[in-house]
């Protein structure tokens, strides 16, 4: 299949308005984004986080290994990345609202936080050794620029780590995930965070993103060696590791 060039979020035109709008949704969800992020997905984003953590324990492990969380909303992976490194990890992120909400409960970890854009990142190259982004990367208004940037600031040997919706492959189970997730979710999301269009954004985002085996080939292709992935929960969701 062809694999989209970025974010198409509704009524935005080019890579401006999709990432304005991105932004603005993001803004008007970010108080209850936690509590629906454990309620929708049904605690399952915890074990996800998790599974992120341990897979990428070798690369956290070295007290001189620097760490960003990127895209990392209200911190939950950067907070879970820095309790299993017994260290500082950094986070950014391009929303403001996202960032008080994570700067809340930085006094219970080792974690500094930062405001920037995923595709213009102020930082020099080759300044990181793992770069992780948790169901971010498909809010991109260009996923292979965005991936260029990430291995601009990768140190050589480095890694990115992706943790991103896909979708199952499953034909059965996806027919019934493509039905909570496009007909229960938006409702429920809407009704609690008061913005059902960014709860009608999400299916549609995740419906529109590349697949596992098109985002390890965009991967690829943005100069990442030994790009692998793991499908979990049925394939709800794919963790994407790649090398620079």
């Amino acid at each position: 299949m062809s694999v989209a060039r970025g974010t198409t979020p509704p009524g935005a035109a080019g890579e401006e308005q999709a990432a304005l709008w991105v932004r603005g949704m993001f803004g008007r969800v970010a108080r209850r984004y936690d509590l629906l992020n454990h309620l929708l997905s049904f605690q399952l984003d915890r074990y996800w986080r998790a599974r992120t953590a341990r897979r990428l324990d070798a690369i956290l492990r070295p007290p001189e290994a620097r760490v960003l969380d990127l895209c990392c909303g209200t911190g939950d992976l950067m907070f879970t990345l820095a309790q299993r490194r017994g260290g500082r990890v950094y986070g950014a992120d391009f929303s403001h609202p996202m960032l008080v909400e994570a700067r809340r409960k930085t006094g219970r970890h080792e974690a500094l936080v930062f405001e920037a854009d995923a595709l213009r990142l102020p930082l020099a190259d080759a300044s990181f050794d793992l770069i992780t982004v948790a169901f971010g990367l498909r809010n991109f208004a260009n996923y292979r620029r965005g991936l260029e940037e990430l291995r601009r600031v990768l140190r050589p040997g480095g890694a990115l780590a992706v943790l991103e919706f896909s979708r199952p492959p499953n034909a059965l189970f996806a027919r019934f995930y493509d039905l909570y997730s496009r007909q229960i979710l938006p409702r429920i999301g809407g009704l609690i965070s008061g913005a059902s269009d960014a709860y009608k954004y999400l299916p549609e985002s995740v419906g529109k993103f590349p697949g596992a085996e098109d985002l390890a080939g965009e991967m690829r292709a943005a100069g990442y060696v030994g790009v692998e992935f793991e499908r979990l929960s049925c394939g709800i969701v794919a963790l994407h590791i790649g090398r620079t």
